[in-house]
C-alpha cells in the first residue's frame, strides 16, 4: 500500500536459486534513467487529478519519481529543484496529506497506494437486504440510470469509483431526484469545476434552499437570476464600477430573498440617498428595513407611506411657524410689561424720596 521515500542506490538485483543441489546465481540489471518509467494508476486520473492545483501536482509527481528510487528528500531541496517557494512546498504537502495522497509518519511521508486505498474505501460488508432497501429497488434502478448518464456525459464513461459513493450519499442526504442530480453535474461541468469539493459545495447550497425536484430547481434559478440582475442594477445606479463587496451583496440578498422586495421598491430607497453625502449601504438598509418592519409590501404602499410622512412633515413645519409667531408676539408684549414694571419701580422710589 505504501512506498517509502529513502536513499538507496542499486546497480543491479541479484537472485539465488537452488536447483538439483547446485546454487545458480542470476543477475538482472536495473534500467538506466533513459529507459525507465514512472507509472501512475488510472484511479489517480479519475479521482484525484481534477482537484489538485498545478504546483501541488508538480510536487506529487516528483515525490512519486523519487520514491521509485528510494530517495530521501528535504523540503529545501524540493524548493530548489522544483523552483517553488518553501511555503508552496509546505502547503502542497499538507494538501496531499489531507486528500489521501501522502501519509505522515514520524520518519517522514509515505506515498499511498491509491488502488488499495480506493478498494478499502469502497468495500462494504454484504449484509442481508432490509425491507426498506427492497422497497427502494425501483428508485435505485432509476438512480442507476441517472448515474450511468452522468458517467457517460461528464466523465467519458470512466468515472472514478468513489464518485458513485458520493452521488449515492447526495441522493440520500439532500433527497435530490434524478433530474436535479444530473443538473448538479451539468452546472459544475459548464463552469469547468467538476471536482468533488465544488460539487459538494453546490449540492450543499441547493440542499439548504430545499431543492429536491426539478420544479424546486427552476424556481431557485429564477430567484438567482432575479437577484443577479438586481445586484447589477444597484451597482450601476450607485456607481460601483468595481463591483459590490461581499457585505453589500449580503444586504441586497436580505432585501430580495428575505423581505421579498423587487427593484422598484429598492430604487425608492436609493433615490432617498441623493440628499445625503456619501450614503452607505447601512443607511439604505435602515430605510428598507423600516419599510419592512411597517409591513409595507408593495411600491404603492411605500409611496403612500412616504406621501403621508411628507404631509405630516409639512403640517409639523406649519405648526412650528405658527407657534414661533405666537411666541414672538408674546415676547413683545412681555417686554412692554417689563417696561411698565420698570416705571412702577421708579414711581415707588420717588414716593420713598417724598416720604
Amino acid at each position: 500500500m505504501f512506498k517509502k521515500v529513502i536513499i538507496c542506490c542499486i546497480l543491479k538485483k541479484v537472485y539465488s536459486i537452488e536447483k538439483e543441489g547446485l546454487l545458480m546465481k542470476l543477475e538482472q540489471k536495473e534500467k538506466s534513467l533513459l529507459f525507465s518509467e514512472t507509472v501512475l494508476p488510472d484511479i489517480f486520473f479519475a479521482e484525484h487529478l481534477p482537484q489538485i492545483p498545478g504546483d501541488y501536482l508538480k510536487i506529487y509527481l516528483y515525490l512519486i519519481f523519487l520514491s521509485k528510487y528510494n530517495k530521501d528528500v528535504k523540503v529545501n531541496d524540493l524548493s530548489k529543484k522544483l523552483s517553488l517557494p518553501l511555503k508552496t512546498i509546505n502547503d502542497g504537502i499538507n494538501f496531499l496529506e489531507a486528500n489521501g495522497l501522502l501519509l505522515k509518519k514520524t520518519t517522514g511521508f509515505i506515498i499511498i497506494d491509491l488502488q488499495e486505498s480506493t478498494l478499502n474505501n469502497l468495500y462494504k460488508p454484504n449484509l442481508t437486504p432490509s425491507k426498506e432497501s427492497i422497497e427502494q429497488t425501483s428508485k435505485n434502478k432509476s438512480r442507476a440510470k441517472a448515474i450511468d448518464h452522468i458517467n457517460n456525459m461528464y466523465f467519458q464513461g470512466i468515472m472514478g469509483p468513489s464518485w458513485y459513493n458520493d452521488i449515492d450519499l447526495w441522493f440520500k442526504k439532500y433527497n435530490f431526484d434524478e433530474q436535479v442530480m444530473i443538473a448538479l453535474f451539468d452546472y459544475c461541468y459548464n463552469r469547468s469545476a467538476l471536482n468533488k469539493n465544488y460539487v459538494q459545495t453546490v449540492a450543499e447550497a441547493w440542499g439548504s434552499n430545499h431543492i429536491q425536484t426539478w420544479n424546486d430547481l427552476d424556481l431557485y434559478d429564477q430567484k438567482q437570476d432575479k437577484l443577479f440582475k438586481i445586484k447589477k442594477s444597484i451597482a450601476k445606479k450607485l456607481g460601483k464600477h468595481n463591483g459590490l463587496t461581499q457585505y453589500e451583496e449580503a444586504y441586497i440578498e436580505n432585501w430580495v430573498l428575505d423581505f421579498g422586495y423587487d427593484m422598484d421598491i429598492i430604487e425608492l430607497a436609493l433615490k432617498r440617498t441623493t440628499f445625503k453625502q456619501n450614503p452607505t449601504f447601512e443607511y439604505i438598509n435602515n430605510i428598507i428595513t423600516d419599510w419592512h418592519d411597517r409591513n409595507l409590501k408593495t411600491k404603492f404602499e411605500v409611496e403612500a407611506f412616504l406621501e403621508q410622512r411628507k404631509k405630516q412633515t409639512k403640517n409639523i413645519s406649519a405648526m412650528k411657524k405658527a407657534v414661533d409667531k405666537i411666541s414672538n408676539s408674546s415676547n413683545f408684549e412681555q417686554r412692554q410689561y417689563d417696561n411698565l414694571d420698570f416705571l412702577y419701580a421708579n414711581v415707588n422710589i420717588d414716593k420713598k424720596k417724598e416720604i
